[in-house]
């Protein structure tokens, strides 16, 4: 059964596996398990005592396949649902000793065939052994080749890879680091080996000790699929039941919201008979199958990892909204190609923070523009340039009712779908004698007279990627010389991180332009190695005779001397706008502005995947670059080893004038 109900959360996460040993009686082992509680099996698929060089061959050379039990024992759906199948743990392909090794690639390859024969839906591979893999992952990557859906885990122990206090100095550190593990070094080696095939995943082994934070978060940019956890890695609370250290919790949560399954491994190792672990009751009387009451010697972990899940915050509901879109790579708007539809209007008019945010920036502006003395005689021109199908029209007249300000509105809009819409809106709201409406480009019309506040909702998930700056050059100057602009400033910010999903979406595609393409995403699965840094600013007003729309930046991050080797796939990118002076909206994650879901970051991809040792810094470089009839970004990577320049003349992308 699930580990419980948390409202929104229908991933895999809600269901805890168990690992078990060889058994031929199949059937019994899955029953008293899932009476037990779990949800599904880790279990070997054949006898450990197998050996391909033992089988006595026939006269022809052949032999029989004597390692399984028949697939009859379960029905397909048991196989598919509740059984991922263990490879043999003595398999060793990188051996020096042949008969060994020779043995291991054709048992790999039978039990494989098997559990595809079965249907099931993942095989946990057993760890690389010793500091070779290359044989091991030739294998593994020819068996990708020709299996369809089944998934490959690459069982991977969570080895601690700096093992010295924190305030160790870096000398010792030093000194010490080439004898240290990192088990992330591992699974990198096989992976790229393996072409980083999109069927291959990672189960962590869940050790006693972890490593630090940041070389943790790592792992959440990685496919993982599964988290081991042995029962000897609890602790044991003052009343003698299992539990697990804050850090072991925190860890375990991540994995809750990142759709890894837990699994329970070993033997009982606290000594439980009645009683309850942190408030949830421990039950004596599971049923199996046939009636019989029984007790799962491992109930007491799988009793405290529910109560973890249980513990967790419900979704919040712009969570649940974004659910669909998580890590879902998305072509960014071209605004002003392309006219947007009523779906995209009413998606973006639900986001009442962003239009709060700016009612409160025209509300400053209007007490700033207009002292309370002069508020009954003057009326304030304000612009609201895109004014889509009015939702900033609306918070413009409501900031002007709260201010006791009078205003008059020009909405200029260029889709002419979006201006039908908006012919009704100011009728029936009866703003007729306030709202001007205008349908055409802003660039190309010509004013009746001067603003003095102009609005736009210009802003892409980079800042200036659906053209702000093109389009507020060409309406300013219809802005009083002292007018102001809403939003007066905006500044891009990238960092670099490891988001293998996005990586193997991108890469599916099997062309050029998909990795020389900025995608929107709504980022999950993504490791970030390093604190984000900004990278342009655009202000608005901009009068400067010597403006230009062209950027060039050179960045260099630094990575956390604690996170050991990383695997970067790309940057992401973010904005952080001023509209006006204290009134603020981004979505950088260390000034998002809360429950704002308008914009998801963007991802900038690596056509080559950079691997960055530990202690080397990451340089990027990224220009905007301006044409005649279209703006597009270039991007690369200079170190720790240069890349190919991306996009290169925006050969692949682009978004146009």
């Amino acid at each position: 059964m699930p580990l419980g109900q948390r409202a929104g959360d229908k991933s895999d996460s809600r269901y805890c596996g168990v690992e078990t040993g060889f058994d031929d009686d199949v059937p019994r082992v899955l029953s008293d398990n899932l009476a037990g509680g779990f949800d599904f099996l880790v279990a070997p698929l054949i006898d450990p005592s197998y050996r391909p060089s033992l089988l006595k061959r026939d006269a022809n050379g052949s032999s029989p396949i004597p390692f399984a039990s028949s697939d009859l024992l379960l029905s397909p759906s048991q196989w598919s649902s509740h059984v991922v199948g263990k490879i043999s743990s003595w398999i060793d392909l990188d051996s020096e000793d042949e008969e060994l090794r020779m043995d291991s690639e054709i048992a790999l390859k039978q039990e494989i065939a098997w559990a595809s024969h079965l249907s099931l839906q993942a095989c946990l591979l057993p760890p690389p052994r010793g500091g070779s893999c290359g044989n091991y992952a030739r294998c593994v990557n020819q068996i990708l080749q020709g299996i369809n859906n089944m998934q490959l885990w690459l069982r991977v122990p969570l080895e601690k890879s700096d093992s010295m206090d924190e305030e160790t100095s870096d000398a010792t550190c030093n000194n010490l680091s080439s004898r240290l593990t990192d088990s992330w070094e591992w699974w990198n080696s096989f992976r790229l080996l393996c072409e980083h095939h999109s069927q291959l995943f990672v189960a962590l082994d869940i050790l006693s000790s972890l490593p630090s934070s940041n070389s943790l978060g790592r792992w959440f940019g990685e496919p993982v699929r599964a988290a081991i956890i042995l029962t000897d890695s609890f602790l044991t609370n003052a009343r003698g039941f299992p539990c697990l250290s804050k850090r072991h919790q925190k860890l375990i949560t991540g994995f809750f919201n990142h759709s890894v399954q837990i699994v329970i491994s070993g033997s009982l190792v606290h000594d439980i008979s009645q009683g309850s672990i942190e408030g949830l009751p421990i039950s004596n009387n599971d049923i199996n199958f046939e009636g019989t009451p029984i007790r799962h010697p491992l109930r007491p972990y799988l009793d405290y990892i529910a109560y973890l899940y249980q513990r967790m915050d419900p979704l919040p509901e712009q969570e649940r909204f974004e659910l669909g879109y998580r890590d879902f790579l998305q072509s960014p708007l071209q605004p002003l190609m392309d006219n947007l539809e009523a779906q995209t209007y009413e998606t973006f008019e639900k986001d009442t923070v962003k239009y709060s945010q700016y009612q409160r920036a025209v509300c400053e502006a209007l007490l700033d523009r207009v002292p309370d003395e002069r508020a009954s005689t003057t009326r304030t021109v304000l612009m609201v340039v895109g004014a889509g199908r009015g939702p900033l029209v609306r918070a413009s007249l409501q900031a002007a009712e709260e201010t006791g300000r009078k205003l008059k509105v020009y909405a200029v809009e260029k889709n002419p779908n979006a201006v039908v819409t908006l012919h009704s809106l100011v009728k029936l709201e009866g703003w007729e004698d306030m709202v001007t409406i205008i349908s055409g480009d802003m660039r190309c019309w010509d004013a009746p007279e001067k603003a003095d506040i102009l609005v736009s909702e210009l802003l892409g998930s980079f800042g200036d990627n659906e053209l702000s700056p093109e389009c507020l050059d060409g309406a300013q100057r219809f802005l009083k010389p002292d007018g102001i602009s809403i939003p007066s400033s905006y500044t891009s910010f990238i960092q670099p991180v490891t988001a293998s999903k996005l990586y193997n979406d991108v890469k599916s595609h099997r062309d050029l332009a998909h990795f020389e393409t900025a995608y929107v995403v709504k980022l999950h699965r993504v490791a970030r190695l390093a604190p984000s840094q900004p990278v342009f600013t655009f202000n608005h007003p901009e009068y400067s005779d010597k403006k230009s729309n062209q950027r060039y930046k050179k960045l260099r991050f630094e990575m956390p001397a604690d996170t050991g080797s990383a695997m970067v796939h790309g940057f992401a990118g973010y904005f952080d706008a001023t509209l006006y002076k204290d009134v603020h909206l981004g979505i950088e994650p260390t000034t998002a502005t809360p429950n704002m879901f308008s914009w998801f970051p963007i991802f900038f991809p690596l056509r080559r995947p950079l691997c960055v040792p530990m202690g080397s810094p990451v340089e990027v470089l990224l220009w905007r670059c301006c044409g005649a009839t279209k703006v597009w970004y270039e991007w690369c990577v200079t170190e720790p080893s240069p890349s190919p320049l991306h996009n290169s003349n925006g050969r692949s992308y682009w978004v146009g004038l």
